[in-house]
Formats: structure tokens, C-alpha cells, sequence
């Protein structure tokens, strides 16, 4: 499951939540949108930020469980 994205911060999970209890079913598309803006406007470090939440977001709405399960 690590392999699948990286988060630098706990925080981006809550910001993942935020976004899943806003816009539900579209949260992925509003942090791929995020993501885009971040890079049109040249902000690398935020692209990537929105990239991963995106990632984390489309795994926690996956109902099949994702990795190793113990």
C-alpha cells in the first residue's frame, strides 16, 4: 500500500476527509483539480501535495481492501 502514494504530513489525511465530506463521490476529481491548478500556476510542491491526497482519497473509497491484511 505504499507504494500507492505518499502522505508528508497526518494532515493531508483530514484534508482528505474534508474534501470526501464536502464533495463526496467527486473528491477525487476536486483534488485533481486542485492538484491542476497548483501546477498551471507553477506551485510543484502543492501539485504533488493534491496528486497524493487524490491517490488517498481513491483508496479510501475502494471496498476492496488495498494491501496486506491481517
Amino acid at each position: 500500500m505504499h507504494d500507492l502514494f505518499y502522505l508528508s504530513d497526518p494532515g493531508e489525511v483530514a484534508m482528505a476527509q474534508d474534501l470526501i465530506r464536502e464533495f463526496g463521490e467527486d473528491a477525487g476529481f476536486e483534488a485533481a483539480e486542485r492538484a491542476d491548478h497548483s501546477r498551471t500556476v507553477g506551485n510543484y510542491l502543492h501539485f504533488c501535495r493534491w496528486r497524493q491526497i487524490e491517490r488517498l482519497i481513491l483508496v479510501l473509497g475502494n471496498p476492496v481492501a488495498v494491501g496486506t491484511i491481517h
